[in-house]
């Protein structure tokens, strides 16, 4: 029991810190877009968009997927306590990370004059491409390094390096573009680097390892693994994009550029509401499960709390969202948009069914199953471009609500099926009744939402709320004590008073 409550509070804590950090770095990134459509207008937030989008599509093809698989290698290597083992896997890390680097910078230098021209219609800025080639090289590295740091599982030095980064790099930005106006751009984009490099150099020169004797071509078959998993990431990663790009035309084609928009923003508010539960995930969850990768019953356990903590905390977080859309929508865009509140209130119906998903999901890359991994995410891919394309003809946006509800029972149905084959995976009876009950605590609110208009609503709908409140926080206090903890801080503030 207390080894189980150690995990718990372990999800939580984990949970608690990304949530923070992804809340904070979406205030940062919303007080950049202000300033920048203030002191550049329209055509400075194009011109950053022109520069970003085909920089981090080099960035993602040359970095080979690196700062994602090497985490597996590093938290495998963590698990055995061998030093060993962990000096060699960050040493092949850091060296990748360099050689990668390199090729980005590269391949930028000689695209640069073709960039300009496919970004701006002219080669007046392939100079400006140029240099930021040399913030290719400074990402690369910086997020090997930062993968030292999941791998090692240094939460608090992640949540610090990207907390100040974002800060600083806001603080710089702001007097170039004062100053300089869209001149300014090509140097704060410089500065953010050099400032998420010198952070994560910072902490990651933190993890003490021994020096070994690694030659280049031991680097190499070290690497093998890491490059493998990392170049299926890309690839996945890469057709992703393009379906989205494919829906995105499809969209305008069928309905215009405005129902784009409202797809975009519905998107926008889901994701950005949610993450802070799946950023945990991706950041915490993905190495510990690494960690243990060769112990099944272990992983059927972990996978099991994950998913039990997933639910707990994203029923209050998807009822409020629900029950409040309408008005996150007035303010955060206006109320021309509120043809979106139907699509996005299916969405959320699906995020639930997404808690299960992502908690399965990552048992395939943790053990390095690159088959099964590649199989279910191009199949996946796949199957959502599908019925997103008819859900929008026969239903238009809220088609598409419900395409996300159906992309996510299959993904579920899928992913469940290679892991009880291959591993032996199911879901224990305490994660199946919460992900019932979360789910009809969702539904409730939904269907109030959908059928009832007017005032009166947010009266139902508030009811629902709090119950879902108070029951995550009894199934909290169930396993991790919160009444403890919170007795604890208040005692210790006590005394420093």
């Amino acid at each position: 029991m207390t080894e189980n409550r150690s995990s718990y509070r372990h999800i939580l804590k984990a949970t608690s810190i990304f949530g923070g950090v992804q809340a904070f770095s979406i205030l940062i990134g919303m007080v950049r877009v202000k300033f920048v459509a203030l002191l550049l207008g329209t055509v400075g937030v194009g011109m950053i968009g022109l520069f970003n989008s085909p920089l981090q599509l080099i960035l993602s093809i040359t970095g080979l997927g690196i700062a994602f698989s090497a985490v597996r290698d590093i938290s495998e290597a963590q698990g055995t306590k061998d030093q060993s083992k962990i000096a060699i896997a960050i040493t092949t890390l850091r060296r990748w990370s360099w050689f990668t680097g390199l090729l980005g910078t590269v391949v930028t230098l000689a695209l640069a004059p073709f960039l300009s021209q496919w970004s701006f219609g002219s080669r007046e800025y392939t100079w400006a491409f140029i240099w930021l080639s040399v913030t290719l090289f400074i990402q690369t590295v910086s997020r090997g390094q930062s993968a030292i740091l999941q791998g090692t599982r240094r939460i608090k030095d992640m949540a610090k390096a990207s907390v100040y980064g974002s800060l600083i790099g806001l603080l710089a930005a702001v007097p170039l573009y004062y100053y300089f106006g869209v001149k300014g751009i090509v140097p704060s984009l410089i500065i953010s680097a050099i400032t998420g490099f010198l952070l994560s150099w910072y902490f990651s020169r933190r993890v003490t390892i021994e020096k070994v004797n690694l030659s280049y071509r031991e680097t190499i078959m070290h690497g093998e693994n890491m490059v493998k998993l990392g170049i299926i990431m890309t690839i996945i990663g890469i057709i992703g994009t393009l379906t989205g790009y494919v829906l995105n035309a499809f969209i305008r084609k069928v309905g215009g550029i405005d129902q784009v928009g409202l797809y975009s923003a519905g998107w926008s508010i889901i994701l950005q509401s949610t993450d802070l539960v799946f950023a945990a995930m991706a950041t915490d969850y993905f190495p510990r499960l690494s960690e243990i990768n060769k112990e099944d019953s272990k992983i059927a356990i972990m996978v099991n709390q994950q998913a039990e903590m997933a639910l707990i905390i994203l029923a209050p977080i998807l009822v409020l969202l629900i029950s409040a859309m309408p008005l996150i929508i007035r303010l955060l865009y206006a109320p021309s948009f509120l043809p979106v509140v139907v699509f996005a209130n299916w969405m959320v119906l699906g995020i639930i069914l997404k808690g299960l998903v992502w908690s399965i999901g990552f048992i395939f890359p943790a053990k390095g199953d690159l088959k099964s991994f590649g199989i279910i995410e191009i199949t996946a891919i796949v199957f959502n471009l599908t019925t997103n394309v008819i859900g929008y003809k026969l239903y238009g946006l809220e088609g598409l609500g419900i395409s996300f509800i159906v992309d996510y029972i299959f993904g579920l149905l899928l992913t469940l099926f290679f892991a009880k084959k291959k591993y032996g995976f199911k879901f224990e009876k305490e994660t199946v009744i919460q992900f019932i009950v979360s789910l009809l605590l969702v539904t409730v609110v939904f269907l109030l939402s959908y059928f009832i208009k007017g005032s009166i609503r947010y009266v139902y709908v508030s009811v629902v709320f709090i119950i879902s409140v108070i029951y995550s926080l009894r199934e909290l206090d169930k396993r991790v004590g919160i009444r403890i903890i919170i007795n604890d801080l208040i005692c210790k503030f006590t005394r420093k008073g």
